[in-house]
């Protein structure tokens, strides 16, 4: 029995994917389904369903893959005591907000490729949710996320808060007296994003707490979207204050101080066990995005 047959099979079980497994090891497809071969061979049981699409485990798989687990974290813990010097190399998959901007990310990749040049990054962008459901699935292997800062994390999880987000809701820059309260915003309705934004869902309890339902005008994901109908007048909006200060000279927007109503988002690096070092690089990487929610390194 080999460990690197055994880990084909962890990983195509995770992933249920024959390609995205390739792509995580760095191997070819067809390597994936010998070494996965070789590890049933080496036990003589069948341990994939391969009448399924995706990929399933049998009764006996799905156990042999629950000692497998074990036994790759075990291996993963022993790497990581000689692995620490070593400069990290291979594929790293990374989820990001989708509020997160382009002059934040771009110099953070360039620093990236120049201090870890063998490292390959791939980046994906979603909703917390969805992104911890990546993690949780062994889809990703590191995470930046905007929650709540009592979010309870999956024991499996390292969780790091990295400083709050100050969250504003914003209104047209037209000159109209602001509201002073939550329940004052109600007549004028919402411009958010889809279901599924934690910004929203925020939103959403506070006016439940109120007894208001959710009016909401448009629903449109992107940050420059939303600023350019909230400038035209259709309606008010919540975003990391950070974006409204920053945002396109050609949005003429405000936020709105609300005197019951002062929402916070925490952020946060979120991965399972890594390998020493790649959990340096992790923690560059993320330390620089966080940059953009906090100009000039302010943690607030």
């Amino acid at each position: 029995m080999k460990l690197d047959d055994l880990q084909a099979f962890v990983t195509l079980v995770q992933l249920q994917s024959t390609q995205q497994t390739a792509e995580k090891l760095g191997l070819t497809q067809p390597a994936v389904t010998r070494r996965v071969q070789n590890f049933e061979e080496s036990l003589g049981v069948q341990l994939l369903d391969r009448q399924t699409k995706p990929l399933k485990p049998t009764s006996l798989g799905w156990q042999v893959y629950q000692q497998c687990q074990r036994i790759a974290g075990q291996v993963n813990e022993l790497n990581q005591l000689v692995a620490t010097d070593a400069p990290p190399s291979g594929v790293l998959r990374f989820g990001l907000p989708h509020t997160l901007s382009d002059t934040t990310l771009l110099p953070a990749l360039a620093l990236m490729q120049s201090r870890y040049p063998h490292l390959q990054l791939r980046l994906n962008s979603g909703w917390g949710d969805r992104l911890l459901g990546s993690l949780d699935q062994a889809a990703l292997d590191a995470a930046l996320l905007l929650a709540p800062a009592d979010k309870i994390f999956n024991d499996a999880l390292n969780a790091t808060a990295l400083g709050t987000v100050p969250l504003a809701i914003v209104t047209a820059d037209d000159g109209e007296p602001l509201p002073a309260t939550l329940a004052a915003c109600y007549k004028t309705g919402w411009i958010l994003n889809p279901d599924g934004c934690g910004f929203r869902a925020t939103l959403a309890r506070a006016l439940a707490d109120r007894g208001l339902p959710l009016t909401l005008n448009v629903e449109v994901q992107g940050v420059a979207m939303q600023l350019a109908l909230i400038a035209a007048g259709r309606g008010l909006g919540i975003m990391p204050e950070i974006l409204v200060k920053h945002g396109s000279p050609q949005h003429r927007v405000r936020s709105v101080p609300l005197a019951d109503f002062a929402p916070i988002s925490q952020l946060w690096l979120v991965h399972p066990s890594l390998p020493a070092n790649q959990q340096a690089a992790v923690a560059v990487f993320a330390t620089e995005l966080a940059k953009g929610y906090h100009p000039g390194g302010d943690r607030h």
